[in-house]
C-alpha cells in the first residue's frame, strides 16, 4: 500500500570487532542459520542515492537486460517537475554487472505507487510496467526497445472511489492487471498488447472487507492466475485472513477461486510505525515452462503471533494443489513475511523471503532475506542461503541484519544465462529512511 494513502583509538575498534565476530559465531552455532551466500554478490544499493526507495519490482529478458522499477520518495535529480513519489527505472544491459543511472518513467502531477514490471515470456523482450497513478488510475506501459521508450495507457479510471495495489501478469497480447476497488478485487484485461482494457470483478460475493492481490502469472495455454488475500475491513489485527488463488480460462471474463490457507491475524508493528496488517498474509505466484503453477505465502496459526513461509504447487492448471509445506529452517517462533518467487525451465523454481531468526547485540530480532532453489518442482530444496549482508554507513543495517523491511514486497528474476537476481528494501521502520538493495547469483 502507499505510505501516505498507504535512514558509529584502535583498541576499542579491535574489541568491537571481536565482539561482533563472537556474536556471529554463537548465533550461527545456536540457531544453525545459513551463512551468507557464497555464490551471490554482496548486497549493493541501487536506485537514487538520495531520498527513499522501496517496494522494488524486477524483470529480466532473454537479451541480458535486467530491469528494476521503484517509487522514488524525495527529489528526482534533474527532474524539477517530478513529485513524490515518482516511478523510476534502473536498467542493466550486462546481466547485472553494471547499471545505468535511474530515470523517471513518466513525469506526472500526481504520485505514483506500487511498481510492477514484467517481460513477455512469449518473445522474451517486450517489457510491461504498471503502477497506481494517484488514487484513481491504474497505468500500464509497454516498451519494445528495452525500456528506452514507452507507450502508456490508463487501464482503469475510477473518478469516485480510490483504487489500490495493482498486480500485473502478461503473455503475448494478453495483459492483466488486478486492483482493489473499495471492497472488491477487479482485473482489467487487454487482448491487444495493452492498448484497450475492460474490467471484471474477480471476487464477486466476497463480502465486506479488503481483498488485495499479491501475485499473478499466465501459463503456457493462456490461463491467468491471481493470488489474493481477503481481509476484514475492520479489526485487521484480530481477524483471520484467507488466501486464495483465482483462475480464468476465458481471458479474464469469469473466475474460479481456490482457498489455499486461512491465516491468523498478523502481528502488529506499531513501534515501527506500521499501518494495520503490514505483516499480514500474502502470496507470490509463478509458473514454469512446463505450465506448473507455484505458490509461496506467509501464514500464522495464533492471532498476533509469528507466521511461517509455505509452498504449494499445481500440475493441473490450478485444479488441485499439493499439501502446503513449511519451507523455512528457522526455529519455531521466528516471524516470516514477504514471499517472493520466480520460475524458469520445467521444475526450476526459486524462492526468497524475510525472517527474524537473528538478533542484534541487544537481543532484539533483526530481519534478513533468505533464498532456496529447487530443480524438481519443489520436491527437494537446496540449503538456505542468506542474501542480505552487512553494509557500513547505514544506521538501519547492523552486523546481524537490518532493522525492518522497507515496503511489503520485493522481487526476483531469472536471466538468460540462468542467474537469479533479487532486489528488496531495507529501512529503519515503515516510514523511512530506507533504500533498495540488490544481489545476484545461483
Amino acid at each position: 500500500m502507499p505510505r501516505s494513502s498507504c535512514h558509529f583509538h584502535i583498541a576499542a575498534a579491535a574489541v568491537r570487532r571481536a565482539v561482533i565476530f563472537l556474536g556471529w559465531f554463537f548465533a550461527l552455532a545456536i540457531l544453525a542459520v545459513p551463512a551468507f551466500a557464497a555464490n551471490f554478490t554482496p548486497q549493493t544499493r541501487l536506485g537514487f542515492t538520495t531520498g527513499d526507495q522501496w517496494e522494488p519490482a524486477m524483470a529480466a529478458d532473454t537479451h541480458g537486460h535486467v530491469y528494476i522499477l521503484f517509487p522514488q520518495y524525495g527529489a528526482v535529480p534533474q527532474c524539477s517537475a517530478c513529485i513524490m513519489p515518482t516511478m523510476a527505472l534502473v536498467t542493466s544491459s550486462d546481466n547485472g554487472s553494471s547499471w545505468d543511472a535511474p530515470r523517471p518513467l513518466l513525469v506526472s502531477t500526481t504520485g505514483q505507487f506500487d511498481a510492477q514490471i514484467k517481460v513477455d515470456p512469449e518473445d522474451g523482450q517486450t517489457l510491461y510496467a504498471s503502477w497506481m497513478q494517484g488514487p484513481h488510475d491504474i497505468v500500464v506501459a509497454r516498451s519494445q526497445d528495452f525500456g528506452r521508450s514507452w507507450y502508456f495507457t490508463v487501464a482503469e479510471h475510477s473518478p469516485d472511489v480510490d483504487i489500490d495495489k495493482p498486480v500485473l501478469a502478461v503473455r503475448g497480447p494478453n495483459i492483466y492487471v488486478s486492483f482493489n476497488h473499495d471492497q472488491t478485487l477487479s482485473v482489467a484485461a487487454s487482448h491487444d498488447y495493452a492498448q484497450n482494457f475492460s474490467s471484471t470483478v474477480l471476487n464477486p460475493g466476497a463480502g465486506p472487507g479488503w481483498s488485495l492481490a499479491a501475485g499473478a502469472t499466465v501459463d503456457l495455454v493462456g490461463n491467468v492466475y491471481f493470488s489474493w488475500a481477503a481481509y476484514a475491513r475492520t479489526d485487521l489485527l484480530t481477524r483471520p485472513a484467507e488466501v486464495f488463488v483465482s483462475r480464468s480460462a476465458d481471458g479474464g471474463r469469469t473466475w474460479s477461486a481456490t482457498s489455499l490457507d486461512v491465516s491468523s491475524a498478523a502481528p502488529g508493528c506499531p513501534a515501527q510505525l506500521c499501518s494495520p496488517g503490514f505483516l499480514g498474509s500474502q502470496m507470490a505466484l509463478a509458473s514454469d515452462d512446463a505450465g506448473v503453477i507455484y505458490a509461496l505465502w506467509n501464514s500464522g496459526s495464533i492471532a498476533g503471533g509469528p507466521q511461517r513461509i509455505y509452498f504449494s504447487s499445481s500440475t493441473n492448471q490450478g485444479g488441485s494443489w499439493s499439501a502446503k509445506v513449511d519451507i523455512s529452517n528457522a526455529p519455531n517462533g521466528v516471524e516470516h513475511c514477504f514471499p517472493a518467487i520466480t520460475a524458469g525451465a520445467a521444475g526450476d523454481v526459486r524462492i526468497a523471503w524475510m525472517d527474524t531468526r537473528k538478533v542484534d547485540n541487544d537481543n532484539h530480532p533483526v530481519w534478513n532475506t533468505f533464498y532456496r532453489t529447487s530443480t524438481n518442482g519443489g520436491a527437494i530444496w537446496s540449503a538456505e542461503s542468506q542474501l542480505s549482508s552487512p553494509v557500513h554507513g547505514y544506521d538501519y543495517i547492523l552486523p546481524m541484519g537490518f532493522l525492518f523491511p522497507f515496503g511489503n514486497l520485493f522481487s526476483m528474476a531469472i536471466d538468460n544465462v540462468g542467474v537469479t537476481h533479487v532486489v528488496w528494501g531495507e529501512g529503519r521502520n515503515y516510514k523511512s529512511p530506507g533504500s533498495i538493495w540488490y544481489a545476484r547469483g545461483r
